[in-house]
């Protein structure tokens, strides 16, 4: 059954490799190649600059505006109150009626709330929420990233009694994937002894935890994101490409993302992964469904588990670092993450005949 999606980007980005930073471009860019590949009609409706393949790419914010609302950023808080916002979701509606949209074709949308008057000027076609991370989620239709963050965004809309929680039946969780391309050589024992951090150096995300714990167990310490690092232990590169990345993970001891709020995904931990690089992590939000102890990682709850965690990481064979790897890329290359990308979209056209009760 073919498909025809239209993909609403961020009106602060480009969807290019080039925003890294930015985990919910990439989703948009990865997504538009894997429904594209599966033999779907994919329209993009984003900035001036596009790096995969579509059946449309109609560019709505220029250079000039992005940089005024951003700067020179690659990642950014996206501010909703920006006029900008406004500005492109006014720009997505006009191109969708001037297209026009279809009566069986999907809107596919990234920013939650702020992209809903999108959804509520199409109120007879599907819009659907396919990458949910954050919290400001409105759509009938949605795709989370983990069950955990399904569950928790489940009890937050009971308004405080999450006993009062009930499921949706055309809800979904489907993870997030890797760029297949960039994973195609075997892992390799590490060649130095480091620990690697990649993210945004806010305390949240735990930055400051990884510096303890690897200055406590000697061990060198890389971290690699935007933010204002402090003078603590470790190396700090600043934001680097993926393909840098990459051969960062692969040379890596281990990956330590000792995030502190309930990580909705996460993606640079399946990174590491499908590197061949175990992974140290906090034990709750996404992690308790890719982690498991001993075998692509730890989850950890003291300060004392954590350096044992890392001595662990020290201790493990090429074997593990190979088996890691292949599970990493089969679970979530794009063929396997793409395969429940189309079976959710196939379930979604069921409410076109009888719904929930067709056979």
């Amino acid at each position: 059954m073919q498909h025809t999606f239209h993909v609403v980007a961020l009106p602060h980005t480009n969807v290019t490799r080039q925003f890294q930073s930015c985990a919910f471009t990439q989703k948009v860019r990865r997504f538009c190649q894997m429904m594209k590949a599966r033999g779907h009609r994919v329209y993009l409706y984003a900035g001036m600059e596009c790096d995969v393949e579509t059946d449309g790419h109609v560019a709505l914010v220029t250079d000039a505006e992005r940089e005024e609302m951003v700067g020179g950023r690659h990642y950014t808080q996206a501010d909703w109150n920006h006029p900008l916002w406004s500005i492109f979701n006014g720009r997505v509606i006009r191109a969708l009626k001037d297209h026009p949209i279809q009566p069986h074709d999907f809107i596919c949308l990234i920013g939650g709330v702020a992209q809903k008057p999108i959804a509520d000027a199409f109120p007879a076609r599907i819009s659907v929420e396919f990458g949910i991370g954050y919290a400001g989620t409105f759509a009938k239709f949605r795709v989370f990233e983990s069950y955990a963050w399904m569950h928790t965004i489940y009890g937050a809309e009971t308004g405080g009694n999450a006993g009062a929680a009930d499921g949706r039946y055309f809800d979904a969780v489907i993870p997030n994937q890797i760029d297949d391309d960039l994973y195609t050589a075997a892992p390799a024992r590490p060649h130095n002894d480091y620990a690697l951090f990649v993210g945004r150096l806010i305390d949240r995300k735990g930055y400051r935890l990884a510096q303890e714990v690897c200055e406590a167990a000697n061990m060198r310490l890389v971290l690699a994101g935007p933010g204002e690092p402090n003078e603590g232990w470790g190396e700090f590169l600043g934001e680097v490409g993926p393909v840098r990345r990459t051969v960062l993970m692969q040379n890596a001891t281990c990956l330590i993302a000792p995030t502190q709020y309930i990580e909705p995904f996460g993606t640079v931990h399946i990174e590491a992964m499908a590197a061949g690089c175990p992974v140290i992590a906090s034990d709750w939000g996404v992690f308790t469904e890719t982690i498991e102890n001993g075998q692509n990682g730890w989850r950890c709850r003291t300060f004392s588990e954590y350096c044992a965690a890392v001595d662990g990481a020290r201790h493990l064979g090429l074997d593990a670092r190979q088996r890691i790897a292949a599970a990493a890329r089969k679970r979530y290359g794009m063929t396997h993450v793409g395969e429940q990308y189309e079976t959710y979209f196939n379930r979604l056209s069921t409410l076109w005949g009888d719904g929930f009760y067709q056979r």
